[in-house]
């Protein structure tokens, strides 16, 4: 039995590599009236599954949530909307800024969250209900798509250290989804490591494999691009 579905963009950081200027809030291209975070929740909001989005917005910005609001197109945003929309502001990683977002969804208890980077604007309803059907099954799943060049372990010298096999590795994308309680859980364990560590955790996927268990894949989108820098969105 499908149980309730919840979206969490991560939206918080400080785009860097994009010149300073938030790259999420940016147009998606000339001629397209959407912006990148715009043309993200568009997708997701495209999916009668999901009942609630949660965007994580940078930290201590003035106009954090006033941004993102005005980044996102009419139709999401009330009387318009058929869904939920709640803001959070993120942390000092990417980490820490899905943290919050789970517990803001902690007082709605879905069954589900699907975790999203906002600056991945071409992900389509098929990759996004393709996650959701494996999520049910698997209770984790990342997306991957295959690696075209070949990877190279290299030292802190800049010596290759070992040769890496294609076929056995492939690069992670986002929606990753996961059974939200062990999630929740499993984040609250990655922050105490942290701390006492001083280490840091890339992705939900890692956070998942390290306190709960293995993570399912299925196959991502060559289409489903991140946008880092500035000719990404060319």
């Amino acid at each position: 039995m499908e149980g309730s579905i919840a979206v969490v963009l991560c939206a918080a950081g400080s785009s860097t590599r994009m010149g300073g200027i938030k790259k999420e809030y940016r147009p998606l291209g000339e001629g397209n009236p959407l912006t990148v975070l715009g043309a993200a929740a568009m997708a997701f909001a495209a999916s009668p599954r999901v009942g609630l989005m949660v965007i994580a917005v940078p930290a201590g910005a003035e106009n954090g949530e006033f941004a993102a609001r005005a980044s996102l197109p009419p139709v999401l945003l009330p009387p318009e909307a058929r869904l939920p929309i709640l803001f959070v502001p993120g942390g000092s990683s990417r980490r820490v800024s899905v943290h919050h977002a789970l517990s803001l969804l902690f007082a709605y208890q879905p069954d589900y969250v699907l975790i999203h980077d906002g600056a991945r604007p071409w992900v389509d309803l098929d990759l996004i209900e393709r996650t959701i059907d494996a999520v049910i099954q698997h209770q984790a799943v990342v997306p991957v798509v295959p690696l075209i060049e070949t990877p190279k372990e290299i030292d802190a010298a800049g010596f290759v250290q070992r040769h890496l096999r294609r076929r056995s590795i492939g690069a992670a994308q986002t929606p990753q989804a996961f059974a939200f309680p062990e999630l929740l859980a499993a984040h609250e364990k990655a922050a105490e490591r942290e701390l006492v560590e001083h280490l840091e955790y890339t992705d939900d996927a890692e956070v998942w494999g390290e306190f709960v268990g293995p993570v399912a894949t299925i196959p991502g989108s060559p289409k489903n691009r991140k946008i880092t820098f500035p000719e990404d969105l060319v």
